[in-house]
């Protein structure tokens, strides 16, 4: 997708802000992914969190992936938009009874559990039903994902998890628990993860606290590795599909376990993110003594990422073909974070330009707030507004 095949024409009747999915791109991501995945029997789960668009969850699940929910409304959307309970995964640090309560009520393929006080929870929800959760203990494996501090996870001192070194002790514990069956083991070590040893040395400490847990008569029927293969934010339309192949081939190469577990994944950017661009216009040109300002109808309760992580997005001013100039692209909220990008390189910018913000298809729209009491922004796809 480039600047030359967003329908402008048809953006023209449209309120800005607003969020714009290319659905052949996703297609595309799909096709992609799940032929790569397949090469190796690898299942993977697509993690809501990312975009829960229902719209871009149906084609998903179309594709036949699972879901890795990480909240009960992420249960209810992933059946709603047709995923199979059979391959719906649930984390998640703080689940309330309700959530386990849903998940038990359809079955889902399985818990994945961060704490022993909330496997007793789950067990004591399970007997009051009469049913049994198939549950996945989340390793906290303590591998730097070397990628922003917001969104590494797999670290000892994040919140996510159970240590390595106390894995053993907890599964005997669930042996005491009456309606949990034990299934195997869930890691996940962070997001926007781009160099591929950081995977291969998760393989490497899986292998060694299986081989472990094996040699005292443990059986692991399943590993999950969750997800965090990262995209090309920098160039959009030069690598508009993550890089799967590596990916996977990584996995493949390195996991070295006995028993032949199912494998699992969680992607979730990677399928999503290229896909969709924040479309919005432009209010003001405002020129300073050393700045010049492109203030925009989009705030971060629009996109919340450049506020909140310092995220880089790629941005363009789609309606233009004016000489190159350079902005500080901002939004409408009264607060100083509310900036998309310093020292941008635009084409010459005016009132009512659109820009796009790309590779805004994950933790985009599905963050989204109404901070100042803005209205949340609406979406459009690409097979509607081409058609």
């Amino acid at each position: 997708m480039s600047k030359e095949i967003f329908p402008i024409k048809a953006f023209s009747g449209l309120k800005t802000p607003f969020y714009y999915y290319d659905t052949d791109l996703l297609r595309k991501t799909l096709q992609t992914l799940t032929s790569e995945a397949g090469k190796y029997g690898f299942l993977p789960h697509y993690a809501i969190k990312a975009n829960a668009n229902p719209v871009l969850l149906k084609i998903i699940a179309s594709y036949g992936l699972g879901a890795d929910c990480v909240s009960g409304g992420e249960v209810k959307a992933a059946l709603a938009a047709g995923f199979p309970a059979g391959k719906i995964v649930f984390a998640g640090v703080g689940k309330a009874d309700w959530e386990i309560e849903i998940g038990l009520d359809n079955d889902i393929f399985c818990f994945n559990a961060e704490s022993l006080p909330e496997l007793d929870v789950i067990n004591e929800i399970a007997v009051r039903k009469g049913k049994t959760a198939r549950v996945a203990l989340r390793v906290n494996p303590d591998v730097d994902a070397h990628t922003h501090a917001k969104i590494t996870t797999g670290r000892q001192e994040n919140k996510f998890g159970i240590n390595a070194g106390q894995v053993e002790s907890v599964i005997k514990h669930i042996g005491t628990l009456p309606n949990v069956e034990f299934i195997g083991l869930h890691f996940h070590i962070g997001s926007q993860i781009t160099e591929m040893e950081v995977f291969a040395t998760l393989c490497e400490r899986v292998n060694g606290i299986v081989s472990e847990l094996q040699s005292k008569g443990v059986e692991i029927k399943n590993l999950n590795f969750g997800g965090g293969l990262g995209i090309d934010y920098q160039n959009p339309d030069s690598h508009a599909i993550a890089d799967f192949a590596d990916y996977f081939a990584v996995f493949a190469a390195n996991i070295k376990v006995a028993g032949n577990p199912a494998i699992h994944f969680e992607p979730g950017r990677s399928v999503v993110a290229q896909c969709g661009s924040l479309v919005s216009r432009v209010l003001y040109v405002k020129e300073g003594e050393v700045k010049k300002f492109a203030i925009l109808d989009a705030g971060f309760s629009d996109l919340i990422r450049p506020a909140m992580y310092d995220a880089y997005h790629f941005m363009e001013n789609i309606s233009s073909c004016k000489a190159e100039d350079k902005y500080d692209v901002v939004g409408p909220i009264c607060e100083s974070s509310d900036v998309f990008g310093k020292d941008v390189v635009l084409n010459g910018t005016s009132r009512g330009d659109f820009v796009a913000i790309r590779s805004a298809g994950a933790y985009g729209e599905v963050m989204a707030s109404q901070y100042n009491l803005r209205e949340l922004p609406k979406a459009y796809f690409s097979e509607d507004l081409n058609a």
